[in-house]
């Protein structure tokens, strides 16, 4: 068992080469590093936030907000269904958290209830929207959302409001931030190296719902504020004038957007945002323009118009401008929100802590004496209490840190204070199974076998407690990964990669080392007896 095979040999090799290689652009400069051959790695540690420092939000998503909008969304499809097939009806409109609506004609009340049961409704475990009807007195029929479609909606927004976080803040340029959901309804956000918290919280929390939405000129916005709104639009306030009147139907929305992107005005100079539709986008936006010329239309955002121009011609292009009173970082950080897309409900901020760079330098300088004179002291012990086979343990363990950092590097992985407390617990398990199999070595050795049956019984004896031990460990660390969050995942993950190096080091190299020992000094005793 102790004779130097070849295939321990070949794999103590390997795991050196790629600990060096993948270990080594972490301690280069960055200059030097780009400067290296294209065929070697280049990636490095990922510094989290309490050692980089940076931002951490806690945001929860408004499905208060989400339902209102939902139930806005059902009156305004109720009524064109309704309009669509021609059957009269008054009285649309919410009734606590309900929708109702009273049909004119009784005979075909029947009609109206089947029409909007088909067109609306559906059970939600077979692909329909979750929206419950019945009938009422006096021809009315009751909406409403079941219990089931509002929790499922609002888990989708939870879903969907992380993944637009994540190109949000990507677009940014933050590097590996750690966007996680908590909770039933809370998205934590952790930006690394993010200087300005206040842009970052501006950017994830602003909705950026764009839609353009023709003018209602059929009443004065006088009227309109004084209570006189037609069925179907709605006031809405203006950046720069005062409140119109807009249709409530958007023509284009901006999930059409194919591109946002910051430029400036050919004629002005001034910061606009350049957008282009998609071919349903386009044909609409070329539709509705070519049919409404002379007219207006506003473009919105998150409920403000930012502009109302008049449309002087037939847009066929699928492409146009927004124009506003911008700069050129306001424009920019439009575009950034246009493209990533809109939220489906607002985020209110629940918590919000900085960590200063000079904070996340204290912290790693901490972190690495913390693991250095942890590193010493086992290393101290380890020789100390076995004398050779307690070098061949330090070698080991030299090896296994190559080993967890250059993994870490290899996969991007995200360094936290957490994760060296990790790699330094790894450390110790290291030693901790080189103990197991040393001193039943030993044990070995006073039952009176000869130095090679003692070494040889002490491995294969000592192999089951420490498999059993790490296995034990590996499967805590999968489930703390699995659902834990934060810094309790890079503490997962770290500890994960040492248990894996630790058994190979603490085994297989330690076997390699002391075979080689062996054959070279034919001992009649073991130094540890």
């Amino acid at each position: 068992m102790l004779a130097p095979s070849r295939w321990r040999l070949i794999s103590v090799v390997a795991a050196l080469i790629f600990g060096v290689l993948f270990t080594l652009p972490n301690l280069l400069p960055a200059s030097v590093r780009e400067q290296l051959p294209a065929f070697l790695p280049k990636q490095t540690l990922n510094l989290g936030l309490d050692l980089q420092g940076g931002s951490y939000l806690k945001l929860s998503v408004d499905t208060r907000a989400l339902r209102v909008e939902k139930t806005t969304n059902l009156i305004e499809d109720v009524r064109t269904t309704l309009r669509a097939e021609d059957i009269a009806f008054t009285d649309l409109g919410q009734v606590g958290s309900d929708v109702t609506v009273r049909i004119t004609d009784p005979a075909r009340s029947n009609e109206a209830l089947n029409l909007l049961r088909t067109r609306l409704g559906g059970d939600i475990a077979t692909g329909g929207s979750g929206l419950e009807l019945s009938s009422q007195a006096d021809q009315r029929i009751r909406m409403g959302w079941s219990a089931q479609a509002l929790n499922a909606e609002a888990s989708r927004a939870v879903d969907q409001s992380i993944e637009i976080i994540r190109r949000r803040i990507d677009a940014l340029g933050t590097r590996e931030p750690a966007i996680q959901r908590q909770g039933f309804d809370q998205i934590v956000v952790q930006a690394p190296g993010e200087s300005d918290p206040e842009r970052l919280k501006s950017i994830i929390g602003q909705t950026a719902k764009l839609t353009f939405q023709m003018v209602d000129d059929t009443v004065s916005v006088a009227e309109a504020l004084q209570g006189r709104v037609p069925p179907g639009s709605v006031v809405l306030p203006s950046q720069d004038e005062g409140p119109l009147l807009l249709k409530k139907r958007a023509v284009v929305t901006g999930e059409m957007l194919t591109e946002a992107s910051q430029g400036f005005d050919g004629q002005t100079g001034q910061p606009v945002v350049n957008f282009r539709f998609n071919g349903q986008g386009a044909s609409r936006f070329g539709e509705t323009t070519a049919n409404n010329i002379g007219k207006r239309f506003a473009i919105v955002l998150d409920g403000k118009i930012i502009s109302a121009p008049v449309i002087q011609s037939a847009i066929m292009g699928g492409s146009g401008q927004i124009s506003g009173n911008f700069t050129a970082e306001s424009a920019n950080d439009l575009a950034v929100l246009l493209r990533a897309g809109a939220l489906p409900a607002p985020l209110k901020v629940e918590q919000q802590n900085t960590v200063g760079a000079e904070l996340g330098a204290d912290a790693v300088r901490a972190g690495a004496i913390s693991m250095a004179i942890g590193a010493a002291s086992m290393f101290a012990f380890i020789v100390f209490a076995y004398g050779t086979f307690g070098v061949f343990a330090a070698l080991a363990l030299a090896l296994n840190v190559l080993l967890i950092v250059g993994a870490m590097s290899m996969t991007q992985a995200t360094l936290t204070f957490p994760g060296i407390a990790g790699i330094i617990l790894t450390l110790a398990v290291a030693v901790d199974a080189n103990v197991l199999i040393y001193e039943r070595v030993r044990d070995e050795a006073h039952l009176g076998r000869s130095p090679l049956q003692a070494l040889e019984h002490g491995y294969e004896r000592a192999l089951v407690s420490i498999f059993d031990a790490n296995i034990t460990s590996a499967i805590s660390a999968i489930i703390m990964f699995m659902f834990g969050a934060g810094a309790v995942r890079g503490f997962a993950w770290t500890l994960l990669i040492g248990v894996i190096t630790s058994v190979f080091t603490a085994v297989v190299v330690t076997q390699l080392l002391i075979g080689w020992w062996y054959r070279a000094k034919k001992p009649k005793t073991l130094p540890i007896v």
